[in-house]
């Protein structure tokens, strides 16, 4: 994983020299294999009843972008998918999608898809490591590309893609008092997920599962 060490050398707060840190030393730089079978991660882990209809839907390698923004206080950043969109539609998202066979790795992927979706150029990134495959019970095979992103870049929403663009506090995301278990029904079995409510947005499924995934590794 290349490092941007233009971005790097900046000065930052200290909550964000912490984050960053973390990331460093527990996150992986060697992007994960994308091999078949079920990853480590994944929505079977807390609905083990779906595993077999995990296993049996045609896996396909996706990556998300992870943008920490280096805030005085750092965020998060987050989409709304467009509500047109055939898959997701309308749902709070990471920057991501599937892997192009030009991309020669995730990060390749994230970074792309984030400058297709929000402007967000890879200039303003400066990617810090790699969580472990999340297997959604749709069959999207996600690497997550977590990056720290400069302040400075300039959004620019592709609406056929996004309806919008949001900030989270880090500190909100990472507290795991603010990470519920609620479950729903899916395909006649009951699916059990994270979700984070934060005022008017409901942070749930693939998005909420990775953020705890963040969690888990670098503060749990």
């Amino acid at each position: 994983m290349k490092r941007n060490e233009a971005l790097g050398t900046l000065a930052h707060p200290e909550p964000v020299l912490d984050f960053v840190r973390r990331a460093r030393e527990r996150l992986s730089t060697v992007a994960p294999v994308t091999a078949d079978g079920l990853p480590l991660g994944g929505e079977h882990e807390l609905s083990p009843d779906i595993a077999d209809l995990i296993r049996d839907t045609p896996q396909v390698p996706a990556a998300v972008l992870v943008p920490v923004i280096a805030r005085e206080t750092p965020t998060i950043l987050l989409t709304q998918r467009a509500a047109g969109l055939p898959t997701h539609a309308g749902q709070i998202s990471f920057p991501g999608g599937k892997l192009d066979p030009a991309d020669p790795d995730p990060l390749a992927t994230a970074l792309r898809e984030a400058e297709e979706e929000i402007g967000l150029a890879p200039g303003f990134a400066d990617p810090l490591g790699y969580l472990d495959p999340y297997l959604s019970g749709t069959g999207f095979r996600v690497v997550p590309v977590v990056a720290l992103i400069s302040p400075a870049f300039e959004m620019t929403i592709n609406p056929a893609e996004v309806d919008e663009a949001f900030e989270v506090p880090l500190e909100f995301l990472m507290s795991p008092a603010n990470h519920s278990r609620q479950s729903r029904e899916w395909k006649g079995i009951m699916r059990s997920f994270y979700a984070m409510p934060y005022g008017e947005r409901y942070i749930w499924g693939i998005t909420a599962g990775i953020l705890r995934k963040l969690y888990e590794r670098l503060y749990g």
